[in-house]
């Protein structure tokens, strides 16, 4: 059996989302800051009219916090039935992986990973690790 991965890079890391929680994928855009909101937790968007969270990821991941000159792509996804916008490097393609290429996540990644990785799946070019955007998003 087969799934289908949105994927995108973060720190030189490949990150997919299952495609059917993703909305869209975005160029940078400004955000509006929210005072006294806790790391992570990059702004607001107006996405169309719908004013739409904006997550980055860095900090849940235990990543180096984005340069202040970097424009991230945007990655929307659904989480409770809610548009939340991740941060990210730069956007993939939907790929498609075969369920005897996953394993759990390794013991080689940090702990702050682990927590919000489902597994990774084997590919030919490298990696593909299967972000929780549940907890990922999760205060």
């Amino acid at each position: 059996m087969s799934r289908q991965f949105a994927t995108f890079t973060l720190a030189g890391a490949r990150y997919g989302v299952d495609v059917l929680r993703v909305q869209e994928a975005l160029r940078f855009q400004a955000r509006t800051p929210v005072p006294l909101a806790p790391a992570g937790i990059a702004g607001l968007v107006n996405l169309r009219g719908q004013v739409v969270m904006t997550v980055d990821l860095r900090p849940r991941l235990g990543l180096a916090p984005l340069a202040a000159d970097s424009e991230p792509m945007m990655f929307v996804v659904q989480v409770d039935g809610e548009p939340i916008s991740l941060l990210v490097d730069e956007i993939g393609d939907v790929i498609d992986v075969e369920e005897s290429q996953f394993e759990t996540p390794p013991d080689t990644l940090p702990a702050s990973l682990r927590d919000v990785i489902l597994g990774a799946y084997k590919l030919d070019k490298g990696l593909l690790l299967a972000l929780d955007v549940d907890k990922a998003t999760a205060a």
